[in-house]
């Protein structure tokens, strides 16, 4: 499995799984900007992505997948997978989001696709490695909407386990908390949610107890940097980093700082 880095300076998610067989996994894949690089690379895994799974439809995770079914260059994509949340709804409690989430629909319709709508406790297997639906779009939760209508993942096979969190906000993590899935979340590997600020709380993260961390975070959240040092900024990833040595996480992966990571 990669953790790709970003292309243009912003945050993104973008992952990339290769199974035993060859069988490709994608997991959201950041900007257009990212588009290019993520079919470069694609293509040098043979071109065929066997399942793409989408989180939630903010440009960040979905708009290379929107590029890439607008000008695909060769690639194949045979499956796709999402919980998206209503247009209308996404009009009306995150107005700034429906570009994005038209124009993914607008791309699906022109390359004849649809989303396989994802279930709660559904699992799919790919050549050995296992992906369970643990969460999906949440209607009723309205502050920070499609944030916390993130589709929650857990990746496992014979050796490792992953989790995956998109962007799920603090009310989305309580929810999910108080489901029979809660019992599922622990996992070696966490992505860290909204790129490990205003994501889930500290007691999600017990609850997962991972050994290491996934941040699909570029060097200037890394730092709460907004431009005067470390520490400048708004955000709270100085914090979710506090509470990642509390648990004493052993390894951190940085998309920025460290470019392409590569998980064995």
């Amino acid at each position: 499995m990669w953790q790709l880095p970003e292309q243009t300076h912003s945050q993104m998610m973008s992952y990339v799984i290769h199974t035993s067989k060859g069988k490709i996994i994608a997991i959201d894949g950041g900007t257009r900007g990212d588009a290019p690089y993520l079919k470069a690379f694609i293509k040098r895994l043979g071109g065929e992505v066997e399942a793409w799974f989408i989180t939630h439809p903010h440009s960040d995770h979905c708009d290379a997948l929107t590029e890439i079914l607008t000008n695909p260059d060769g690639i194949g994509i045979k499956r796709l997978y999402a919980s998206l949340p209503d247009v209308n709804w996404v009009r009306k409690y995150e107005p700034n989001g429906a570009g994005d989430i038209i124009a993914l629909n607008d791309a699906m319709k022109k390359a004849g696709k649809c989303f396989n709508e994802m279930q709660p406790g559904e699992l799919l297997e790919f050549d050995g490695v296992s992906i369970e639906v643990l969460a999906v779009k949440n209607p009723e939760i309205h502050p920070n909407a499609l944030n916390n209508s993130s589709a929650v993942l857990r990746l496992k096979d014979s050796e490792k386990s992953v989790l995956f969190l998109g962007d799920l906000g603090p009310e989305g993590g309580e929810k999910l908390l108080k489901t029979r899935f809660k019992d599922q979340l622990q996992s070696e590997y966490v992505q860290m949610a909204h790129h490990g600020q205003n994501g889930v709380t500290e007691d999600f993260y017990r609850v997962v107890r991972p050994s290491c961390c996934l941040w699909p975070t570029p060097d200037w959240l890394w730092d709460n940097n907004s431009g005067g040092g470390k520490g400048s900024g708004p955000w709270k990833t100085l914090e979710v980093r506090a509470w990642m040595e509390a648990l004493q996480v052993r390894m951190n992966m940085v998309t920025s700082v460290d470019g392409l990571s590569r998980i064995d």
